[in-house]
């Protein structure tokens, strides 16, 4: 499974999450590959889901085909292990 971290640039916040997530998957024992990207970039991405902030969900979740994740605290490792356990 692949999942898109995302963030309006592409660099903190979505690496970040990106790290949290790949916490989460090891915990969850998740074959999961993470990519980190900006908004822009991640509409075209070849992905199984993508992770994001509540306000980016809202702009991602009508051009994309994939669940929009909204995460609220990306250092959560329960709030993201959560969300993970549920696309496992």
């Amino acid at each position: 499974m692949k999942i898109m971290a995302v963030c309006g640039f592409g660099v903190g916040s979505s690496m970040v999450l990106k790290m949290t997530i790949e916490k989460a998957a090891r915990q969850l024992n998740a074959d999961i590959e993470v990519e980190n990207s900006d908004i822009t970039s991640a509409r075209g991405a070849q992905c199984d889901a993508i992770f994001t902030s509540f306000e980016l969900a809202e702009t991602l979740s009508g051009s994309v085909k994939v669940p929009v994740i909204p995460i609220k605290k990306y250092m959560d490792l329960e709030e993201v292990k959560r969300a993970l356990s549920k696309l496992v």
